[in-house]
């Protein structure tokens, strides 16, 4: 029985690695970026349009930079350079630990001090929502946050993604050992918490029929903003499926209309 919280610490803080296979769009370069304490692989691409400001993609839990290659003509056409990377412990990135936002948005608080000056757009997914919702609380240099699948906390979606024979104890000693091995505190990694603090625009997306990560956490995270918001439920979407092509005309607007009052 002991060996039961030693393996589900260890299948959460040490996601599968997946290298991305994607070819480098054309108007990309590799970037290397400083972390806290880790380095971090993406591509940084420039718009061929007058600049409005930077986009950021933030992948999901073993996942990589590479999901971001098909936005990178979509959004430098409405004038945005973008900048996608392997999360720590994720893809080619150094990390031996992922912490689904605790360290994660000091990581993405580095990159942001790279980038040009003018409004930033995070659109993150799955961890990568979470992280994005968790920095912009703290963050005045994001303009909104396009946040798909979000959990919204790590303990509720963990004990939810725990198999049937992970009792109550076996979780919470699990949850436990993870915090000691890569210290951390599980219950301060809560994008609801930091609803509470956003001012800012804040559009949520979440499948329906999503069974992983369920669609209630979108809609506590919603309920918890405090500014502009709207949550669109995307029709028989599982997770990583709500990102889909007819979802982007929503978000291109979403990102025009906030975009242009944080320019103003």
């Amino acid at each position: 029985m002991a060996t039961l919280p030693a393996a589900g610490a260890a299948a959460l803080l040490h996601p599968m690695r997946r290298l991305s296979i994607a070819r480098m769009p054309d108007a990309c370069e590799r970037a290397r970026f400083d972390g806290a304490g880790v380095t971090l692989a993406g591509w940084r691409c420039r718009t061929a349009q007058p600049r409005r400001g930077t986009v950021i993609y933030l992948h999901g839990v073993a996942d990589n930079r590479g999901g971001a290659g098909h936005l990178v003509d979509r959004l430098g056409a409405l004038g945005f350079d973008l900048v996608a990377y392997d999360s720590r412990a994720n893809g080619e990135s150094t990390g031996d630990a992922c912490t689904y936002g605790y360290y994660e948005k000091q990581d993405l608080h580095r990159v942001i001090d790279t980038l040009a000056a003018g409004p930033v757009v995070l659109v993150g997914h799955s961890l990568g929502a979470a992280v994005a919702l968790q920095e912009a609380a703290d963050d005045a240099r994001v303009a909104t946050v396009v946040a798909a699948e979000t959990f919204s906390d790590l303990r509720t979606v963990a004990t939810e993604r725990a198999p049937f024979f992970f009792i109550g104890p076996i979780i919470r000693a699990g949850l436990a050992l993870a915090e000691a091995q890569a210290h951390f505190a599980v219950d301060q990694v809560s994008p609801l918490k930091a609803a509470s603090r956003l001012t800012i625009p804040v559009l949520l997306i979440h499948g329906d029929g999503d069974v992983e990560t369920r669609p209630e956490h979108s809609r506590r995270v919603a309920a918890a903003l405090a500014g502009p918001k709207r949550l669109i439920l995307v029709p028989g979407a599982h997770h990583s499926e709500s990102l889909r092509g007819d979802v982007w005309p929503d978000i291109e607007r979403w990102i025009d209309q906030y975009v242009d009052e944080a320019a103003e």
